[in-house]
C-alpha cells in the first residue's frame, strides 16, 4: 500500500509512483485507482470496490471484508477525476429543477413536485415544444397554493432552450412516440428506444456544451439504455472519439426502478406468499425486461421471486388492458419520490453506472460520493443480476 497527499487530503493506493507527494501511512479519506467504467468517484464501503472492475459484482458483498471506514474511490484514468471529487452529495439549500416536456408523464411529475417539493426545490422550470402546453402548466401550477402561505411551494416558470441547463437538476421526460393502447406491442419500452434515442443524445450534447455540473435525470423509456446513450453522446467529441469530457457517469441517473419497487409492494400486500418483500425484499435492474425482484435477501426463494417479478414486469399491461396509458404511478413513484429522496441524500431506487451499463439499485449520494447498497446476496439471486447485466450490455 502506498500513501499520498492530494489537495490536503490523505490518499491510499495500490499504485506506486503516482504524481502526488508521498506520505507516511495514516487514515486515508481517498483511495486512488486506475480502471475503466463506473463512477469517476464514489463511496467505497467494501474491499472489492477498490480492486474489482465496476459491475454488478460490486452489489454482492460475498466473502469480501467491509472497509474499516468508507473511502472515496477516485478513478485517475478519468480526465475529469478532479471534478468528480467535487460532485458528491447535493449541496445544501433548495435546488432549481428543469423539466423537459410536460406530456402525460411530465405533467404528473410536475404536479407531484409542486406539491411535495417545497422543502428542497426552489423553482421548477419547464420546457416543451408546444408553447401552449407550457402556458397551460405554468398557469395551472401557479394557481396551486396553500391559503395565506403563498410562497411555501416551488414556483413553476417557463424557460427557453438556452436556459435548460441553468439548474441543479435536469429531467429528461421527452418522448417521441408511445405505442397506442391496443396496438398489440408487448415491450412498449423497447419500442420507444429508437424514437427517443436521438432526442436524449441531442440534449446530452447540449449538457456537454453548457458544461452542466448538476444531475441529468432520465425518466423517459427505456430508462436504462437511454442513460448510457446520454452519457455516450455527452462524452463524444466532434471527431467521434470518446474523450470523457462531458457528463460524469455519476451525473446521469435513470428513474425507472421506483415504480417497480412500489408495484412489488402492491402485490406483496395482496398475496401473503410475497409478504416478506415488504420488510426484506429488494428490486434490481431495469424498468422493463431484465427486472429482478427478490422476495427476500435473507430468505430468498427463487420461484416466488420470479413469480413476483413477472407480476411487476407486466403490471403496465394490465393498465393498458383497461384502456389507459400507465403513466401516473411511474411519474410519481419513479420520478417525483425518487428525485426528492435523491436531493435529500436519502436512499432511493434509481439506475447508476456499473461498468458498461446503468443498473437499477438502492443508492444514495453522500459526502464521500455516490454509494450503492452492497449485501451478501444468495448465489441464485446474484446469477440473475449477472444475466440482466449481460442483457443490458447487448442493448447499447
Amino acid at each position: 500500500m502506498y500513501f499520498y497527499e492530494l489537495d490536503g487530503l490523505s490518499a491510499a493506493s495500490y499504485l506506486p509512483d503516482l504524481p502526488f507527494p508521498q506520505t507516511a501511512s495514516g487514515t486515508p479519506s481517498l483511495f486512488l485507482t486506475e480502471r475503466d467504467g463506473g463512477p469517476a468517484a464514489f463511496r467505497a464501503t467494501w474491499s472489492h470496490h477498490l480492486t474489482e472492475p465496476a459491475g454488478v459484482r460490486w452489489l454482492d458483498a460475498g466473502n469480501a471484508p467491509a472497509l474499516d471506514h468508507p473511502l472515496t474511490a477516485v478513478d485517475l484514468h478519468h480526465p475529469r477525476w478532479a471534478d468528480a471529487l467535487a460532485f458528491t452529495a447535493p449541496k445544501p439549500g433548495k435546488k432549481r429543477v428543469h423539466l423537459l416536456a410536460v406530456g402525460d408523464v411530465g405533467g404528473t411529475l410536475l404536479t407531484a413536485l409542486k406539491l411535495l417539493g417545497g422543502g428542497c426545490i426552489s423553482a421548477i422550470g419547464i420546457r416543451d415544444l408546444n408553447e401552449n402546453t407550457v402556458s397551460r402548466w405554468t398557469a395551472e401550477m401557479s394557481q396551486i397554493a396553500w391559503p395565506w402561505d403563498y410562497n411555501s411551494l416551488p414556483e413553476v416558470e417557463a424557460i427557453s432552450e438556452n436556459q435548460l441547463f441553468d439548474c441543479d437538476v435536469f429531467i429528461f421526460a421527452a418522448t417521441k412516440a408511445i405505442p397506442a393502447v391496443g396496438s398489440g406491442v408487448q415491450d412498449v419500452r423497447m419500442a420507444q428506444f429508437a424514437a427517443n434515442r436521438p432526442l436524449v443524445e441531442q440534449f446530452a450534447k447540449q449538457a456537454r456544451e453548457a458544461r452542466f455540473s448538476g444531475l441529468f435525470m432520465v425518466l423517459s423509456d427505456p430508462v436504462d439504455p437511454l442513460c448510457k446513450t446520454a452519457w455516450l453522446a455527452s462524452n463524444t467529441a466532434s471527431d467521434g472519439t470518446l474523450d470523457h469530457r462531458g457528463l460524469l457517469p455519476e451525473q446521469v441517473q435513470g428513474f425507472g426502478l421506483g415504480v417497480m419497487n412500489a408495484r412489488a409492494a402492491y402485490y406483496a400486500k395482496q398475496d401473503p406468499r410475497f409478504v416478506d418483500f415488504l420488510t426484506e425484499g429488494r428490486s434490481f435492474g431495469p424498468h422493463g425486461r431484465g427486472l429482478v425482484i427478490a422476495n427476500s435477501i435473507d430468505h430468498y426463494d427463487d420461484s416466488l421471486s420470479r413469480e413476483l417479478t413477472e407480476l411487476v414486469e407486466t403490471a403496465n399491461l394490465r393498465i393498458r388492458g383497461l384502456g389507459f396509458k400507465p403513466y401516473v404511478a411511474p411519474a410519481v413513484s419513479s420520478g417525483a419520490m425518487q428525485l426528492l429522496l435523491t436531493l435529500r441524500g436519502d436512499w432511493h431506487c434509481s439506475s447508476i453506472p456499473l461498468g458498461d451499463v446503468w443498473f437499477g439499485v438502492k443508492n444514495r449520494f453522500t459526502p464521500q460520493g455516490l454509494e450503492m447498497e452492497t449485501l451478501p446476496l444468495p448465489d441464485t439471486l446474484f446469477a440473475r443480476l449477472q444475466e440482466t447485466e449481460a442483457l443490458l450490455k447487448a442493448i447499447v
